[in-house]
């Protein structure tokens, strides 16, 4: 069985979603938001540095996926985005967590079997595939279902010998 943590980034919501992974597939553990406010963005990024570590020292995974940026309408925002980003992983780094990144295509289509699939059509098939009885916020849907992908890839690529995940060292592992 292997902890698996999804990180959705943002500078004033990241999403977390953790499960366990195991012979007969996910289940849920938990999730939720961190919520950054409204105070100055280093502020905020100490927010999430914060409570990636606080969430990893509180469920244990030793393996985490987390959304690459993409490049939004707005510069500023897509800036904003990878420093969240950023402090996320710094963070999971500091706990020795290995790293696995995914575009939101991949995510998308892991989950829903679409890469153009909608962020409800996401949460719904979070909610199926993790056998949840209530709708999880919409980040921490998101975050549940980077887990959910990490996971599928684990699993697909594991037998293989193959890996995509950087370790602490920086070097390619699963």
């Amino acid at each position: 069985m292997t902890l698996i943590l999804g990180i959705d980034p943002g500078s004033r919501i990241t999403g977390y979603g953790v499960v366990r992974q195991g012979p007969r597939g996910c289940e849920y553990v938990a999730s939720g938001c961190i919520r950054t406010g409204s105070g100055e963005l280093p502020e905020r990024l100490q927010i999430v540095f914060r409570g990636v570590r606080e969430i990893i020292s509180q469920y244990g995974p030793v393996t985490m996926g987390i959304e690459r940026v993409f490049m939004a309408r707005n510069a500023d925002s897509a800036l904003k985005l990878g420093q969240a980003r950023g402090a996320a992983i710094v963070a999971a780094i500091e706990e020795g967590l290995e790293i696995a990144e995914y575009s939101a295509t991949q995510v998308k289509q892991a989950v829903a079997g679409t890469g153009g699939a909608n962020k409800e059509q996401v949460q719904m098939m979070v909610m199926h595939l993790l056998k949840l009885t209530q709708k999880p916020q919409i980040d921490a849907s998101d975050a549940l279902a980077i887990a959910l992908c990490h996971a599928h890839t684990r699993s697909s690529l594991l037998p293989h010998g193959l890996g995509t995940a950087r370790s602490r060292s920086g070097r390619l592992r699963l």
